[in-house]
């Protein structure tokens, strides 16, 4: 199940999310007298992102992240207003794992490949990311950075800003598509307890023995199994989702490409 951002007051979210010393609405995200507060902002992120790590985005409550700090919930909301502004810091703060520089010498195309794998490997280090949807997005400081960091390299192309408008999202949902069947794959072998290479060694061949007819009515489906079949499937970095991911990636790439040849043969 998708967590939407910006459910809570988005002036309070972009706050918090940028540090402002006040809401706007006359909260501090600390205290404002007393003594030094044991509790912070940043802590409370932490320990979500722990949570979710740990046990996915189902476990994410305000009294799991209590508990992982020795706190009850209520002691949470003097610093962060509820779940929804949580989920909102928690994607951003995840975020500043990413690098924020690529090397341009080597071309964009090579910067890009290398943007896409460490953003695909930073979603699987992190598979509740990609359960947060991206249809109202609260943009805070490393998102934005994120954002910058791959405009700095497709600007390089010479496309313009309406061009990349489309180019952009392409790449981000091919990434995180990609990221997020390798990251249910993984869920599945764990909640069933059976590995990837076992579960395709258990199809292997059920269709045709309950369908007899099976490879008369669907010949390309069969074919497409069976011809150049790759050896059964893993989970690691050579497994088959990416593999996948590479092969796609090059494709969108190419799609870059033809849209510059385009441009230089207008020009």
């Amino acid at each position: 199940m998708a967590a939407f951002t910006g459910q809570g007051d988005p002036r309070r979210s972009l706050s918090l999310l940028w540090r402002a010393e006040d809401s706007g609405k006359g909260r501090r995200t600390r205290p404002p007298r007393g003594p030094e507060p044991t509790l912070s902002v940043d802590a409370i992120v932490d320990a979500g992102i722990a949570v979710a790590d740990a046990e996915g985005m189902a476990a994410l409550s305000m009294r799991t992240v209590g508990e992982r700090l020795g706190r009850t919930a209520m002691a949470l909301y003097t610093y962060v207003p509820g779940k929804t502004e949580l989920v909102d810091l928690m994607y951003d703060r995840a975020l500043a794992e990413l690098p924020t520089d690529y090397d341009p010498a080597p071309g964009w195309r090579s910067a890009v490949t290398s943007w896409a794998a460490d953003t695909w490997e930073f979603s699987l280090r992190h598979p509740w990311v990609l359960q947060v949807s991206q249809a109202r997005p609260v943009p805070g400081p490393h998102e934005c950075a994120a954002l910058e960091t791959l405009l700095r390299v497709l600007y390089t192309t010479g496309l313009d800003s309406a061009a990349l408008r489309r180019i952009v999202p392409l790449l981000l949902h091919f990434v995180r598509g990609s990221a997020r069947t390798a990251a249910e794959s993984r869920a599945a072998s764990a909640a069933i307890g059976v590995s990837a290479e076992d579960r395709w060694h258990s199809r292997t061949g059920t269709p045709a023995e309950v369908v007899p007819d099976f490879a008369e009515r669907f010949p390309l489906l069969v074919r497409l199994e069976t011809e150049g079949a790759a050896p059964p499937p893993g989970e690691g970095p050579a497994g088959p989702h990416r593999a996948a991911f590479e092969a796609g990636l090059t494709v969108v790439l190419d799609g870059i490409e033809a849209a510059l040849a385009r441009r230089a043969a207008a020009d």
